[in-house]
C-alpha cells in the first residue's frame, strides 16, 4: 500500500483526554503492516511527538515527524533531521521584544527545557476551565521548566518557533497588532484558541510535506491528511485527500474533501475505512 497518512495531533489523532484510542492505534498499526507510512504533523515541538510515534511503532515503519508547524521534519527510524528552518537570532529577539507590549505568556524551547519569565503567571481560560498553561505545555510536550529574567536577552540562538499563550478573547482582539511588524517576514498563526505563534516565512505543514516526501518518491495523490484547526489548512489543501475532523473549525470543513467523525469518535478510523475500501 503506497499511502501516506498524515495526522495532526491535538483535536485529531488524540481525543479530548490527549490519548490515542485503542481502535485508532490498532487501525494505524494494521495499515503500516500493509506498507502505509504515517506522518505526525503538529505545532508541537519534536519532543512532544516522540511518545505518540513510539505508541504507533512508527520507528519500525519509516514514519516521519513534522514538528513546530512544519519548521522541522524528523525521520522516526534514524533520528535524521530531513528539514529544518529556524528564525534568525535578531528576528527572535524582535518578536520577544514586541511581545512585551501585550498581556501574553511567551515560551521558548531549548534542549530539555521550556523557558518562561514567570512560572506563576500561568492561568488562561481554555477548554471551559482555568488552565495552568505553562504546566500544560511543558508536560504535554515533555519539557522541564526554567525561568529566565528576560526572554529577549536569553534568545541568543535560532529558533524554529516562538509560542505565545493568552486569554482566547484577548488574542482575538490583539493578534493583528501582535503580528503587525512581522506580517511580511514571518508566519503568524493560531494553533489553538489560547495559542498564537511565530515561525519563519513560508513555513507550514504543506511545505514540510513537500520538502520531505517528494524526494522519497511520494506524490500528493498518495497522501491522506487529517486536521481540525487553522494550521492544518495548507496540509489538507496539499494532500490528495484532505479530511476534516467532525470537531474541526468551519474554515477547515469548508476546504476539506471529506468530513469524518470527531476525534472522540475515532474519526480517523471511520474515514480510513471509507476511503481505503
Amino acid at each position: 500500500m503506497k499511502k501516506v497518512i498524515i495526522m495532526d495531533i491535538d483535536g485529531t489523532l488524540t481525543n479530548e483526554d490527549k490519548i490515542i484510542s485503542e481502535n485508532t492505534k490498532n487501525k494505524l498499526k494494521e495499515l503500516q503492516s500493509q506498507g502505509a507510512v504515517l506522518v505526525l504533523a503538529s505545532g508541537r515541538p519534536t519532543r512532544g511527538l516522540m511518545h505518540f510515534a513510539k505508541e504507533l511503532e512508527m520507528d519500525k515503519h519509516n514514519g516521519l515527524l513534522v514538528s513546530f508547524n512544519g519548521a522541522r521534519v524528523t525521520d522516526c527510524e534514524t533520528g535524521d533531521i530531513l528539514f529544518d528552518q529556524t528564525m534568525t537570532v535578531d528576528t527572535c529577539k524582535a518578536v520577544l521584544n514586541h511581545m512585551k507590549n501585550f498581556d501574553v505568556i511567551p515560551m521558548v524551547y531549548k534542549g530539555e527545557y521550556l523557558h518562561v519569565t514567570d512560572v506563576y503567571n500561568n492561568i488562561v481560560h481554555a477548554y471551559g476551565r482555568e488552565l495552568n498553561i505553562i504546566h500544560y505545555e511543558s508536560r504535554l510536550c515533555n519539557y522541564k521548566l526554567c525561568e529566565v529574567d528576560d526572554l529577549e536577552e536569553f534568545a541568543d540562538f535560532p529558533m524554529n518557533k516562538i509560542l505565545t499563550a493568552g486569554e482566547p478573547d484577548y488574542l482575538q482582539e490583539n493578534y493583528k497588532k501582535m503580528m503587525e511588524p512581522f506580517k511580511d517576514s514571518l508566519n503568524c498563526v493560531f494553533t489553538a484558541d489560547m495559542y498564537f505563534e511565530f515561525t519563519e516565512k513560508g513555513i507550514d505543514k504543506a511545505n514540510a510535506l513537500h520538502c520531505a516526501l517528494t524526494p522519497l518518491g511520494y506524490t500528493k495523490e498518495d497522501m491522506i491528511a487529517f486536521g481540525d484547526a487553522q494550521n492544518d489548512k495548507t496540509m489538507l489543501e496539499y494532500a490528495g485527500i484532505g479530511v476534516a475532523m467532525g470537531n474541526a473549525t468551519q474554515e477547515i470543513k469548508d476546504i476539506a474533501d471529506y468530513i469524518t467523525l470527531s476525534n472522540n469518535d475515532d474519526g480517523i478510523v471511520h474515514a480510513l475505512n471509507e476511503l481505503l475500501k
